[in-house]
């Protein structure tokens, strides 16, 4: 599956010190070896943990990310028309926050 290259570089331009990797048939951005966020197709994954990941569900656009055979909580997916530039900005800052807690892997 081909992912939005422009999304991508918009991404790149906000987390220039990611490590971005192909996965999910996409490309992801890795922050201390922690997937942070990544487009798929035309969307846009964000890892936000459980409680902030069923909050966005109620978004407009947000879905559960389906990971490969099953849901993965903690993460979302945001539909690629949704990203204005303040949303991108909003969703990456929540998903570098998050991923600051984890151990670097």
């Amino acid at each position: 599956m081909a992912y939005d290259e422009v999304l991508a570089e918009r991404v790149r331009e906000r987390l220039p010190t990611a490590a971005a990797k192909h996965m999910f048939g996409g490309v992801a951005f890795l922050t201390n070896g922690n997937l942070t966020v990544g487009v798929l197709g035309d969307d846009f994954l964000v890892r936000l943990g459980p409680e902030a990941a069923d909050d966005a569900l109620g978004r407009p656009g947000v879905t559960q990310f389906d990971g490969p055979g099953r849901p993965m909580r903690g993460w979302v997916v945001v539909a690629g028309d949704q990203l204005d530039d303040p949303d991108l900005d909003r969703w990456i800052a929540a998903a570098s926050g998050f991923v600051a807690t984890l151990p670097p892997k």
